[in-house]
Protein backbone atom coordinates (compact mmCIF):
# COMPACT_ATOMS: atom_id res chain seq x y z
CA UNK A 1 0.00 0.00 0.00
CA UNK A 2 1.54 3.28 -1.01
CA UNK A 3 2.40 5.38 2.05
CA UNK A 4 0.08 8.66 2.59
CA UNK A 5 1.42 11.96 2.00
CA UNK A 6 1.97 14.16 4.61
CA UNK A 7 -0.21 17.37 4.56
CA UNK A 8 1.84 20.62 3.98
CA UNK A 9 0.85 23.15 6.72
CA UNK A 10 1.26 26.60 6.50
CA UNK A 11 1.92 29.01 9.12
CA UNK A 12 1.48 32.72 8.74
CA UNK A 13 3.28 35.38 10.79
CA UNK A 14 2.72 39.29 10.86
CA UNK A 15 5.66 41.39 11.94
CA UNK A 16 4.64 45.65 11.71
CA UNK A 17 8.23 46.33 12.32
CA UNK A 18 7.59 50.21 12.37
CA UNK A 19 10.83 50.79 14.07
CA UNK A 20 14.33 48.64 15.21
CA UNK A 21 15.47 45.41 14.16
CA UNK A 22 13.91 43.34 17.46
CA UNK A 23 10.32 42.61 15.37
CA UNK A 24 11.68 41.20 12.17
CA UNK A 25 14.67 39.65 14.21
CA UNK A 26 12.54 37.67 16.69
CA UNK A 27 10.39 36.81 13.86
CA UNK A 28 13.20 35.22 11.88
CA UNK A 29 14.31 33.45 14.99
CA UNK A 30 11.23 32.00 15.49
CA UNK A 31 10.16 31.13 12.00
CA UNK A 32 13.86 29.79 11.15
CA UNK A 33 12.82 27.10 14.11
CA UNK A 34 9.36 26.07 13.00
CA UNK A 35 9.49 25.59 9.85
CA UNK A 36 10.08 22.14 8.01
CA UNK A 37 10.10 20.14 4.97
CA UNK A 38 6.48 19.78 5.28
CA UNK A 39 5.54 23.44 7.59
CA UNK A 40 5.86 26.56 5.06
CA UNK A 41 6.10 29.95 6.75
CA UNK A 42 5.13 33.18 5.47
CA UNK A 43 5.69 36.97 7.18
CA UNK A 44 3.67 39.57 6.45
CA UNK A 45 6.39 42.50 7.33
CA UNK A 46 6.93 46.20 6.76
CA UNK A 47 10.82 46.19 7.65
CA UNK A 48 13.21 47.64 4.48
CA UNK A 49 15.51 45.16 5.99
CA UNK A 50 13.66 41.96 5.62
CA UNK A 51 15.75 41.08 1.99
CA UNK A 52 19.16 41.44 4.13
CA UNK A 53 18.53 38.10 6.21
CA UNK A 54 18.86 34.99 4.99
CA UNK A 55 16.05 32.80 4.70
CA UNK A 56 15.51 29.63 5.52
CA UNK A 57 13.89 26.82 3.66
CA UNK A 58 10.38 26.80 3.26
CA UNK A 59 10.34 30.92 4.81
CA UNK A 60 9.47 33.61 2.34
CA UNK A 61 8.23 37.06 3.01
CA UNK A 62 5.28 39.28 1.83
CA UNK A 63 6.83 42.95 1.94
CA UNK A 64 4.24 45.79 3.14
CA UNK A 65 4.67 49.38 2.75
CA UNK A 66 7.07 50.56 5.91
CA UNK A 67 5.56 53.14 8.27
CA UNK A 68 7.63 55.36 10.93
CA UNK A 69 6.79 56.16 14.36
CA UNK A 70 6.67 60.03 14.74
CA UNK A 71 4.58 59.39 18.20
CA UNK A 72 3.00 56.28 19.78
CA UNK A 73 -0.24 57.15 18.02
CA UNK A 74 1.11 58.48 14.39
CA UNK A 75 2.70 57.03 11.83
CA UNK A 76 4.36 58.41 8.11
CA UNK A 77 4.96 56.23 5.20
CA UNK A 78 8.71 55.09 5.36
CA UNK A 79 9.26 55.32 1.90
CA UNK A 80 6.63 56.06 -0.70
CA UNK A 81 5.79 59.63 -0.30
CA UNK A 82 1.96 59.39 0.15
CA UNK A 83 -0.63 60.27 2.67
CA UNK A 84 -0.47 57.68 5.76
CA UNK A 85 -4.54 56.50 5.52
CA UNK A 86 -3.56 55.85 2.19
CA UNK A 87 -0.36 53.81 3.24
CA UNK A 88 -2.14 51.78 6.22
CA UNK A 89 -5.03 51.03 4.01
CA UNK A 90 -2.68 49.46 1.76
CA UNK A 91 -1.19 47.86 4.18
CA UNK A 92 -4.12 46.69 5.30
CA UNK A 93 -5.40 44.86 2.36
CA UNK A 94 -2.23 43.25 1.46
CA UNK A 95 -2.70 41.75 4.86
CA UNK A 96 -6.17 40.66 4.77
CA UNK A 97 -5.35 39.37 0.78
CA UNK A 98 -2.56 37.46 1.81
CA UNK A 99 -3.95 35.78 4.12
CA UNK A 100 -7.24 34.35 2.35
CA UNK A 101 -5.01 33.49 -0.23
CA UNK A 102 -2.44 31.08 2.00
CA UNK A 103 -5.18 29.93 4.23
CA UNK A 104 -2.74 28.95 7.07
CA UNK A 105 -3.67 26.88 10.06
CA UNK A 106 -1.49 28.65 12.07
CA UNK A 107 -1.70 32.83 12.31
CA UNK A 108 1.18 34.43 14.85
CA UNK A 109 0.62 38.02 15.51
CA UNK A 110 3.66 39.59 17.24
CA UNK A 111 3.53 41.63 19.73
CA UNK A 112 0.38 44.11 18.32
CA UNK A 113 -2.77 42.64 19.24
CA UNK A 114 -4.94 44.65 16.73
CA UNK A 115 -1.51 45.08 14.46
CA UNK A 116 -0.62 48.94 13.41
CA UNK A 117 -3.72 51.26 13.40
CA UNK A 118 -6.12 48.28 13.89
CA UNK A 119 -4.49 46.73 10.62
CA UNK A 120 -4.76 42.96 11.51
CA UNK A 121 -8.09 43.15 12.99
CA UNK A 122 -10.39 42.43 9.76
CA UNK A 123 -7.85 39.19 8.89
CA UNK A 124 -8.98 38.14 12.90
CA UNK A 125 -12.59 38.57 12.19
CA UNK A 126 -12.43 36.99 8.41
CA UNK A 127 -10.53 33.99 9.93
CA UNK A 128 -13.02 33.55 12.61
CA UNK A 129 -15.96 33.59 10.25
CA UNK A 130 -14.10 31.51 7.09
CA UNK A 131 -11.28 30.12 8.64
CA UNK A 132 -12.51 28.95 11.95
CA UNK A 133 -9.97 26.08 12.33
CA UNK A 134 -7.01 28.49 12.39
CA UNK A 135 -5.16 28.61 15.43
CA UNK A 136 -4.68 32.83 15.59
CA UNK A 137 -1.97 33.16 18.50
CA UNK A 138 -0.82 36.77 19.87
CA UNK A 139 3.25 36.47 20.39
CA UNK A 140 4.11 38.84 23.29
CA UNK A 141 8.02 39.69 24.62
CA UNK A 142 8.30 39.38 28.15
CA UNK A 143 7.03 42.93 28.68
CA UNK A 144 5.57 45.54 26.97
CA UNK A 145 5.87 48.73 28.90
CA UNK A 146 4.56 49.59 32.61
CA UNK A 147 1.63 47.83 33.93
CA UNK A 148 -0.95 51.17 34.16
CA UNK A 149 0.53 52.47 30.60
CA UNK A 150 -0.27 49.16 28.58
CA UNK A 151 -3.54 48.87 31.29
CA UNK A 152 -5.16 52.19 30.08
CA UNK A 153 -3.51 51.23 26.13
CA UNK A 154 -5.60 48.05 26.13
CA UNK A 155 -8.49 49.41 27.48
CA UNK A 156 -8.72 52.29 25.46
CA UNK A 157 -8.23 50.09 22.22
CA UNK A 158 -10.49 47.33 22.79
CA UNK A 159 -8.06 44.67 22.75
CA UNK A 160 -9.44 42.64 25.89
CA UNK A 161 -12.13 42.40 24.14
CA UNK A 162 -10.37 40.75 21.34
CA UNK A 163 -8.15 38.91 22.75
CA UNK A 164 -10.99 36.92 24.46
CA UNK A 165 -12.85 36.93 20.71
CA UNK A 166 -10.29 36.44 17.89
CA UNK A 167 -7.26 35.15 19.67
CA UNK A 168 -7.03 31.21 20.37
CA UNK A 169 -3.91 30.98 22.29
CA UNK A 170 -0.97 34.11 23.65
CA UNK A 171 2.05 33.38 23.85
CA UNK A 172 4.73 34.81 26.60
CA UNK A 173 7.92 35.11 25.55
CA UNK A 174 9.24 34.71 29.18
CA UNK A 175 8.89 33.35 32.57
CA UNK A 176 6.36 33.87 34.66
CA UNK A 177 8.44 34.19 37.73
CA UNK A 178 10.40 37.11 36.26
CA UNK A 179 7.13 39.16 35.01
CA UNK A 180 3.55 38.28 34.52
CA UNK A 181 1.65 40.18 32.15
CA UNK A 182 -1.39 37.66 33.02
CA UNK A 183 -0.97 39.69 36.35
CA UNK A 184 0.81 43.21 35.56
CA UNK A 185 -2.12 43.97 32.61
CA UNK A 186 -5.03 43.13 34.74
CA UNK A 187 -6.10 40.21 31.96
CA UNK A 188 -9.40 38.91 32.62
CA UNK A 189 -9.75 35.18 33.78
CA UNK A 190 -11.38 33.22 30.81
CA UNK A 191 -8.33 35.24 28.17
CA UNK A 192 -5.28 34.66 31.37
CA UNK A 193 -6.41 30.66 30.47
CA UNK A 194 -4.84 31.56 27.32
CA UNK A 195 -1.46 32.82 28.01
CA UNK A 196 1.08 29.81 27.57
CA UNK A 197 4.82 31.17 29.13
CA UNK A 198 6.99 29.74 26.48
CA UNK A 199 10.08 30.98 28.39
CA UNK A 200 12.84 33.44 26.36
CA UNK A 201 13.91 32.64 23.02
CA UNK A 202 17.55 31.27 21.60
CA UNK A 203 19.24 32.05 19.18
CA UNK A 204 21.62 30.39 16.69
CA UNK A 205 24.94 29.64 18.23
CA UNK A 206 27.80 30.51 15.70
CA UNK A 207 30.54 27.39 16.01
CA UNK A 208 33.44 28.24 17.30
CA UNK A 209 36.16 28.31 13.63
CA UNK A 210 33.62 31.34 12.59
CA UNK A 211 34.14 33.24 16.61
CA UNK A 212 37.70 32.98 15.95
CA UNK A 213 37.37 33.63 12.04
CA UNK A 214 35.88 37.66 13.24
CA UNK A 215 37.83 37.77 16.49
CA UNK A 216 40.84 37.34 14.00
CA UNK A 217 39.49 39.73 11.31
CA UNK A 218 39.18 42.53 14.15
CA UNK A 219 42.86 42.05 15.48
CA UNK A 220 41.92 40.46 19.02
CA UNK A 221 44.52 38.24 20.15
CA UNK A 222 43.80 35.50 22.27
CA UNK A 223 45.02 37.14 25.55
CA UNK A 224 42.86 40.07 24.43
CA UNK A 225 39.25 40.95 26.11
CA UNK A 226 36.40 42.45 23.50
CA UNK A 227 33.92 44.86 24.27
CA UNK A 228 30.90 44.50 21.91
CA UNK A 229 28.58 47.63 21.76
CA UNK A 230 25.44 47.28 20.41
CA UNK A 231 22.63 49.54 19.78
CA UNK A 232 20.15 47.45 17.73
CA UNK A 233 18.09 48.96 15.05
CA UNK A 234 20.20 52.64 16.36
CA UNK A 235 17.29 55.23 16.03
CA UNK A 236 17.55 56.10 19.65
CA UNK A 237 21.23 54.85 20.41
CA UNK A 238 23.40 57.64 19.60
CA UNK A 239 23.97 58.78 23.35
CA UNK A 240 25.10 55.35 23.91
CA UNK A 241 27.87 55.69 21.63
CA UNK A 242 29.01 58.52 22.53
CA UNK A 243 29.44 57.94 25.92
CA UNK A 244 31.32 54.75 24.96
CA UNK A 245 34.13 56.88 22.46
CA UNK A 246 33.91 59.29 25.04
CA UNK A 247 34.95 56.61 27.50
CA UNK A 248 37.70 55.15 24.85
CA UNK A 249 38.83 59.35 24.03
CA UNK A 250 39.65 60.25 28.15
CA UNK A 251 42.10 57.57 28.90
CA UNK A 252 43.39 54.22 27.49
CA UNK A 253 41.53 50.59 28.18
CA UNK A 254 43.04 47.37 28.37
CA UNK A 255 40.58 46.02 25.77
CA UNK A 256 39.86 45.97 22.31
CA UNK A 257 36.63 46.86 21.25
CA UNK A 258 33.80 46.88 18.12
CA UNK A 259 30.64 49.26 17.76
CA UNK A 260 27.36 47.91 15.87
CA UNK A 261 25.60 51.03 15.79
CA UNK A 262 22.50 50.01 13.89
CA UNK A 263 21.21 50.63 10.76
CA UNK A 264 18.12 53.25 11.47
CA UNK A 265 20.55 55.40 13.16
CA UNK A 266 20.58 59.24 12.48
CA UNK A 267 23.15 59.72 9.57
CA UNK A 268 24.71 62.49 10.61
CA UNK A 269 25.05 60.33 14.34
CA UNK A 270 26.77 57.55 12.67
CA UNK A 271 29.15 59.41 10.41
CA UNK A 272 30.08 61.06 13.68
CA UNK A 273 30.71 58.03 15.48
CA UNK A 274 32.40 56.51 12.35
CA UNK A 275 35.07 58.79 12.42
CA UNK A 276 35.86 59.63 16.29
CA UNK A 277 36.26 55.32 15.72
CA UNK A 278 38.60 55.58 13.06
CA UNK A 279 40.23 57.82 15.23
CA UNK A 280 40.45 55.38 17.80
CA UNK A 281 41.48 52.51 15.58
CA UNK A 282 38.00 50.90 16.47
CA UNK A 283 36.42 48.66 13.95
CA UNK A 284 32.75 50.39 13.63
CA UNK A 285 29.70 48.92 11.44
CA UNK A 286 26.24 50.43 10.97
CA UNK A 287 24.62 46.81 10.03
CA UNK A 288 25.93 42.97 10.71
CA UNK A 289 24.12 40.48 9.29
CA UNK A 290 25.22 37.77 11.66
CA UNK A 291 25.10 39.88 14.87
CA UNK A 292 25.47 36.48 17.09
CA UNK A 293 29.08 36.00 15.70
CA UNK A 294 29.80 39.54 17.10
CA UNK A 295 28.20 38.55 20.55
CA UNK A 296 29.96 35.31 20.56
CA UNK A 297 32.76 36.84 20.57
CA UNK A 298 32.54 39.50 22.76
CA UNK A 299 33.98 38.83 26.58
CA UNK A 300 31.22 41.79 27.61
CA UNK A 301 28.39 43.32 25.20
CA UNK A 302 27.14 46.88 25.94
CA UNK A 303 23.23 47.03 24.93
CA UNK A 304 20.11 49.19 25.37
CA UNK A 305 18.42 45.93 26.76
CA UNK A 306 15.84 45.42 23.78
CA UNK A 307 13.85 41.85 24.03
CA UNK A 308 16.21 40.81 21.08
CA UNK A 309 18.97 41.76 21.92
CA UNK A 310 19.00 40.20 25.31
CA UNK A 311 18.03 36.88 23.87
CA UNK A 312 20.93 36.96 21.61
CA UNK A 313 23.20 37.06 24.08
CA UNK A 314 22.38 35.15 26.70
CA UNK A 315 21.92 32.45 23.98
CA UNK A 316 25.59 33.49 23.32
CA UNK A 317 26.67 32.89 27.31
CA UNK A 318 28.22 36.27 26.94
CA UNK A 319 28.26 38.80 30.06
CA UNK A 320 26.50 41.81 29.31
CA UNK A 321 25.62 45.66 30.49
CA UNK A 322 22.12 46.91 29.90
CA UNK A 323 21.84 50.91 29.22
CA UNK A 324 17.74 50.74 29.04
CA UNK A 325 15.98 53.67 27.34
CA UNK A 326 13.64 54.93 29.89
CA UNK A 327 11.04 56.54 27.04
CA UNK A 328 8.77 56.31 25.43
CA UNK A 329 8.34 53.15 27.03
CA UNK A 330 9.72 51.35 30.12
CA UNK A 331 10.48 47.88 28.72
CA UNK A 332 13.94 48.06 28.73
CA UNK A 333 14.23 49.17 32.40
CA UNK A 334 12.27 46.87 33.65
CA UNK A 335 13.68 43.77 31.88
CA UNK A 336 17.26 45.11 32.77
CA UNK A 337 16.38 45.48 36.41
CA UNK A 338 14.73 42.16 36.59
CA UNK A 339 17.73 40.36 35.16
CA UNK A 340 20.27 42.27 37.62
CA UNK A 341 18.72 40.85 40.36
CA UNK A 342 19.43 37.53 38.95
CA UNK A 343 22.99 38.38 38.20
CA UNK A 344 21.80 37.87 34.15
CA UNK A 345 23.07 40.83 33.09
CA UNK A 346 24.39 44.60 34.84
CA UNK A 347 22.75 47.74 34.17
CA UNK A 348 23.33 51.10 33.76
CA UNK A 349 20.27 53.27 33.15
CA UNK A 350 20.00 55.30 30.22
CA UNK A 351 19.49 58.94 31.90
CA UNK A 352 22.55 58.22 34.45
CA UNK A 353 24.91 57.27 32.11
CA UNK A 354 28.53 58.77 31.85
CA UNK A 355 32.12 57.70 30.18
CA UNK A 356 33.17 58.30 34.41
CA UNK A 357 30.18 55.28 35.26
CA UNK A 358 30.51 53.46 31.82
CA UNK A 359 34.47 53.04 32.57
CA UNK A 360 33.88 51.65 36.41
CA UNK A 361 30.69 49.60 35.27
CA UNK A 362 32.81 47.68 32.26
CA UNK A 363 35.80 47.36 34.14
CA UNK A 364 34.16 45.52 37.14
CA UNK A 365 32.64 43.22 35.01
CA UNK A 366 35.66 42.24 32.84
CA UNK A 367 37.34 41.66 35.93
CA UNK A 368 35.18 39.81 37.88
CA UNK A 369 32.20 38.12 35.71
CA UNK A 370 32.09 34.84 37.59
CA UNK A 371 28.70 35.23 39.23
CA UNK A 372 27.05 36.56 35.87
CA UNK A 373 28.53 33.51 34.06
CA UNK A 374 27.25 31.15 36.70
CA UNK A 375 23.86 32.30 36.40
CA UNK A 376 24.00 32.48 32.32
CA UNK A 377 25.09 28.99 32.38
CA UNK A 378 22.53 27.85 34.24
CA UNK A 379 19.59 29.78 32.59
CA UNK A 380 17.38 27.63 30.10
CA UNK A 381 16.36 29.32 27.28
CA UNK A 382 13.29 27.60 26.41
CA UNK A 383 11.11 29.77 23.88
CA UNK A 384 11.84 27.67 21.24
CA UNK A 385 11.16 24.35 22.24
CA UNK A 386 7.55 25.16 23.89
CA UNK A 387 6.14 26.69 20.49
CA UNK A 388 7.89 23.60 18.53
CA UNK A 389 5.00 21.62 21.21
CA UNK A 390 2.29 23.95 20.73
CA UNK A 391 3.03 24.02 16.55
CA UNK A 392 3.26 19.96 16.52
CA UNK A 393 -0.75 20.00 18.11
CA UNK A 394 -1.95 21.28 15.04
CA UNK A 395 0.97 20.51 12.13
CA UNK A 396 3.19 18.41 11.14
CA UNK A 397 6.47 19.17 11.41
CA UNK A 398 9.01 16.51 9.24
Amino acid sequence: MAKKAKTTCNILMYSHDTYGLGHIRRTLAIATQLAGPHVNILILTGSPLAGRFSLGENIDFVRIPGMIKKTNEEYLPLSIRINPDHALCIRKNIITATAKAFAPQIFIVDKEPLGLKKEVLPTLQWMKSRLPTTRTILGLRDVMDDAETVRRDWEEKGVYSVLDELYSEIWVYGDRSFYDPGLEYAIPEPVNRKLIYTGYISREVPDQTAVLRLRSKLKVKTEDKLVAVTTGGGGDGASVIKAYLDMLEAAPVPFRSVLVTGPFMPRKDRETARKRAERLNVQIYGFFPRMEEVLAAADLVVSMGGYNTVCEIMSQKTVSLLIPRETPRREQLIRAQILAERNLADYLPLSRLSPELLREKIFALLENPGAFKNAIAQFPLTGISAMQERVSRYCVKA
